[in-house]
């Protein structure tokens, strides 16, 4: 094996770990949400850009507002984890360019002063931090239950503003009874490589 990451490593991020469907009672502690972060911050993206905004589902009420934005599939899921995290992509990061990328200070206004272009970079560099974010919770020793089938305008609008785009509903938690589906079949490495 070429990699160098603990094999344990290697199952508990990759090889062994599902979505989760269903969850045990045990909390989500702010601590433990604290750590993933102070983790995965530290995952790439263009121009260092931090788009992805996380808002965390805590209160009873606020579920309630959730899970009638929910997918019927998934508002039972979402209804009884843990924790449930919105995670969105921020379209006015770029004020905050200067800051976190300093070897470049323009990028703000060079690459980013028309509001397509910051959608678009937003969408694709907050994808990029909430999949180190899922990672960041499997590190944990949680399970993330990731879904994309809801109400994105209702969200928005329950949750959000209009300069935010919701991406992707995670609840969150340590995995209950029957948690996950058995392994789905992956594409081969010949399958996806091509080598020019």
């Amino acid at each position: 094996m070429s990699l160098v990451l603990d094999p344990a490593a290697q199952d508990l991020l990759f090889r062994e770990a599902h979505t989760a469907n269903t969850f045990t009672d045990e909390p989500v502690t702010e601590e433990q949400v604290q750590a993933i972060y102070d983790l995965v911050k530290f995952g790439p993206t263009a121009f260092n850009q931090t788009p992805l905004r996380v808002t965390l589902v805590r209160s009873a009420e606020a579920r309630e507002r959730l899970v009638q934005h929910m997918a019927e599939g998934n508002q039972a899921k979402t209804a009884t984890a843990p924790l449930v995290a919105i995670l969105s992509a921020d379209n006015e990061f770029h004020e905050e360019l200067p800051t976190l990328f300093p070897a470049f200070p323009q990028a703000k206004d060079v690459f980013f002063a028309e509001r397509p272009a910051r959608e678009g970079s937003a969408t694709l560099n907050a994808a990029l931090q909430a999949a180190y974010f899922i990672v960041g919770i499997r590190a944990a020793g949680l399970a993330a239950g990731p879904m994309t089938g809801f109400d994105a305008e209702g969200i928005r609008k329950e949750f959000l503003d209009d300069d935010h785009t919701p991406l992707i509903v995670v609840n969150i938690g340590k995995p209950g009874e029957g948690a996950s589906y058995p392994r789905s079949p992956r594409l081969s490495y010949e399958q996806v490589f091509t080598t020019v």
